[in-house]
């Protein structure tokens, strides 16, 4: 099967820039995407590889060295592909026999590569791009308790250096390591809804060789609504906020998203 996205989502707060020596940092970010998604079936086992294609408008504000400043900004985000695959307890199926399944137990992994084709400038501070790369593979597991499901996950995310940052600096960044559960209630209708929670920790920087005091150590909590508007068509609403941060990450965000699905023979 194929699904083609259009999203939208707002960010405001304390969001993460690629800068170790900004304070007092507010960023609001006015965020479209497009993303295509294709389900795979890999020797017996459900697949999944989707490619996103962020854009951004953004407008932030912030003290660096002791100076107040500003920016806006828009261009093309870094564009992200990633390929999953169920490894245990989730076998490839037609649409035909979906309705007659019934999860248990799934075990599966993923790696999401983000590559460093987004807007930057490299005299500034806040851009779209990063103009580096980020490797994120990720790992998890789900288990149905009719009609709830729970999942839980641990990833990381690895950062190349960015040897054009501000002028020409070098900057370097340990990764972030990240914990997922999420509490999802399916109903007959077929609208599902989700609690979840997020920790990630990491991500000192760097900047020519010179530590900062900015370890990640946060804690974010959201909610996501999907509901079908027609056979082939659905709508999801999700938000999220920082419930505790340690350093960047204080941020809200709220968004949706429209999904088209073809293909798989129905």
């Amino acid at each position: 099967m194929n699904f083609a996205i259009a999203g939208y989502a707002y960010s405001s707060g304390d969001v993460a820039t690629d800068s170790a020596v900004l304070e007092d940092g507010h960023v609001r970010i006015n965020a479209a995407l497009l993303a295509y998604a294709r389900s795979l079936d890999v020797l017996g086992c459900s697949g999944k590889v989707d490619v996103i294609v962020p854009y951004a408008w953004e407008k932030g504000s912030a003290t660096f060295m002791g100076q107040p400043m500003d920016r806006s900004v828009r261009g093309h985000g870094d564009p992200r592909v990633r390929f999953s695959l169920n490894f245990y307890g989730s076998p490839a199926l037609s649409l035909e026999e979906y309705p007659s399944w019934e999860q248990d137990l799934i075990a599966g992994a993923s790696l999401q590569i983000i590559a460093p084709l987004g807007q930057y400038e490299q005299d500034k501070l806040l851009n779209v791009g990063t103009n580096r790369w980020t490797f994120k593979p990720q790992i998890g597991v789900s288990k149905s308790f009719a009609p709830l499901i729970v999942e839980l996950s641990l990833g990381a995310a690895f950062y190349t250096d960015n040897h054009d940052f501000f002028d020409g600096h070098l900057r370097e960044q340990d990764p972030v390591y990240s914990g997922q559960v999420h509490l999802i209630y399916a109903f007959r209708s077929g609208i599902w809804g989700s609690v979840d929670y997020t920790y990630y920790r990491g991500g000192k920087v760097e900047i020519d060789g010179e530590g900062s005091d900015d370890l990640q150590s946060n804690h974010r909590v959201g909610a996501t609504l999907a509901f079908p508007v027609s056979r082939h068509h659905s709508v999801k609403l999700f938000a999220s906020r920082g419930v505790s941060v340690r350093f960047g990450g204080d941020y809200d965000t709220i968004g949706l998203a429209w999904q088209v699905r073809w293909g798989g023979g129905l």
